[in-house]
C-alpha cells in the first residue's frame, strides 16, 4: 500500500497555549490498552482512541514491523486521518506499526510513544517506556520502569467480589487462588511441568485451606488435564473458554487470602501484587540453546558509549536490528526478582509473606513528567 502524502500539523506556535492533542493508537489486547489509559488518564490532555483491528492472517501471525497500515483492516478500524495528534501513545507490535505510520504522515511531527519494547525502530520512537522483563540499551529516549504499569480496578474488583461471595463462602479458609498461564516463549509449560507445579503447589499449601484454580486463553489443553488429575478433593478448577461467560478472577483478587501466579503471566503477578497481599511465583522452566543465551547479552553489547554517544557496535547494533537479524530479548524472570527483591512476592515453596506496606511502586509521575518534557522541550 502505498501511504498518502505527508500532512504537516498545525504549526504549534499558533496553539502554543493549547495542551498537546493525544491518540491513544491501541489493539484487542486490554491488558495492554490498559497501560496506555492509566499514562493518558494521569496525562489528562485532549484525548481521542483509535482501536485498530487487524486483517485476519495477522490477529495471531506476527506481521513484519514496518511503519505502515498493511496489516490493519482498515474497514473494521477507526480512522486515522489528519488533522494528525501532537502525541501518540502507543503498546505492542501491531498498534505501535499504525503509530509510526501517523508520524510519517505528519512530517515527523506528531511524537510517539511505547509502553514495552518496540520491534524495530528504538531510536525513532520519542519515548521508550521500558518495563523491567525487556533488555534494552541505555538510550536517552527509554526510561525505564521499575513495575508494568498495570493496576487493578477497584471497582471491578469489588462487583467481583460480590457476585462471587457466596460461591467461595464454603470453602476452607485459607483460600489460596492459583492463577495460570500458559507456554509463552521461552518458557515451558507441559503436563511433565504443570504436574511438578501442582506438587510444588501442595508441599507449599500443606493441605491446609483449599485451592481454586484458574487457567487462561494460553493454557494448553493437557496442562488443564494433568492439573485436575492431581488436585486434592475440595479443590475448584475453572476450565477458560471462548464462550465462559463468569470468569472468578476479579471474584478472586476480592475474597482469595493468597495467590499463585505462574511465571509467564505479567499482569496477573502485577496486579495481584498490586491488591498487597501475599503472593508466590512459580516460574516455569524455560527453553534451552545458545542463541536465547546469546540474545540476552545484545543489550550489553550494543550499548552507547559512556558518555552517550553511539559506538561502532552501537549502530552496528542498530542496523541489525532494524533488518529484523537480532533483538533484545524479554526476561520475564527480572519482574519476578523486581516483585521478590522489593518484599510483594516469594518463590512457590517458600512460606508465604505478607507483602511490606507500600512496596508497589507508581511510575506514572515520572512517565507524566518525561511526557510533558517532550512539548516544553519544543
Amino acid at each position: 500500500m502505498t501511504p498518502d502524502a505527508p500532512q504537516p500539523l498545525p504549526d504549534a506556535r499558533a496553539s502554543r497555549c493549547a495542551p498537546p492533542r493525544v491518540w491513544l493508537v491501541i489493539g484487542e489486547k486490554l491488558g495492554d490498552n490498559a497501560q496506555v489509559e492509566i499514562i493518558a488518564d494521569a496525562l489528562a490532555w485532549p484525548l481521542e482512541r483509535k482501536v485498530m483491528r487487524f486483517l485476519a492472517r495477522w490477529r495471531t501471525g506476527k506481521p513484519p514491523f514496518r511503519p505502515s497500515l498493511y496489516h490493519i483492516d482498515r474497514d473494521a478500524s477507526d480512522p486515522l486521518q489528519p488533522p494528525w495528534p501532537d502525541l501518540v501513545l502507543t503498546v505492542g507490535r501491531r498498534p505501535s506499526m499504525a503509530a509510526m505510520w501517523i508520524k510519517a504522515q505528519s512530517g515527523g511531527r506528531t511524537k510517539v510513544a511505547i509502553v514495552g519494547r518496540p520491534r524495530r525502530m528504538l531510536r525513532d520512537f520519542d519515548l521508550v517506556l521500558a518495563t523491567p522483563q525487556y533488555l534494552l540499551p541505555d538510550r536517552g529516549n527509554v526510561l525505564r520502569l521499575r513495575l508494568p504499569l498495570m493496576r487493578i480496578d477497584p471497582a471491578a474488583v469489588a462487583a467481583g467480589a460480590e457476585a462471587w461471595r457466596d460461591r467461595l463462602a464454603e470453602l476452607a479458609r485459607p483460600l489460596t487462588a492459583v492463577l495460570v498461564g500458559g507456554p509463552t516463549k521461552p518458557f515451558v509449560f507441559d503436563a511433565a511441568v504443570a504436574r511438578d507445579f501442582l506438587a510444588a503447589l501442595l508441599r507449599t499449601t500443606g493441605g491446609q485451606g483449599s485451592l481454586f484454580v484458574t487457567t487462561s486463553r494460553r493454557t494448553p489443553p493437557d496442562v488443564v488435564e494433568a492439573l485436575a488429575a492431581g488436585l486434592p478433593v475440595g479443590s475448584r478448577l475453572f476450565r477458560w473458554t471462548a464462550e465462559a461467560t463468569e470468569n472468578p478472577y476479579q471474584g478472586l483478587l476480592g475474597l482469595a487470602d493468597r495467590f499463585v501466579v505462574t511465571g509467564d503471566s505479567v499482569s496477573m503477578l502485577v496486579e495481584v501484587a498490586r491488591l498487597g497481599r501475599p503472593l508466590a511465583i512459580f516460574a516455569l522452566p524455560v527453553a534451552g540453546g545458545l542463541w536465547p543465551a546469546l540474545k540476552t547479552r545484545l543489550a550489553d553489547i550494543f550499548q552507547p558509549a559512556a558518555d552517550g554517544r553511539g559506538s561502532l557496535l552501537t549502530r552496528l547494533g542498530d542496523v541489525l536490528y532494524d533488518a529484523g537479524l537480532v533483538g533484545y530479548s524479554r526476561e520475564f524472570e527480572l519482574v519476578h526478582g523486581a516483585l521478590i527483591d522489593g518484599g510483594m512476592a516469594v518463590r512457590l515453596g517458600d512460606p508465604f509473606a505478607p507483602p511490606q506496606a507500600g512496596s508497589a511502586p507508581d511510575d506514572v509521575p515520572r512517565v507524566v513528567e518525561r511526557l510533558r518534557g517532550l512539548f516544553e522541550q519544543t
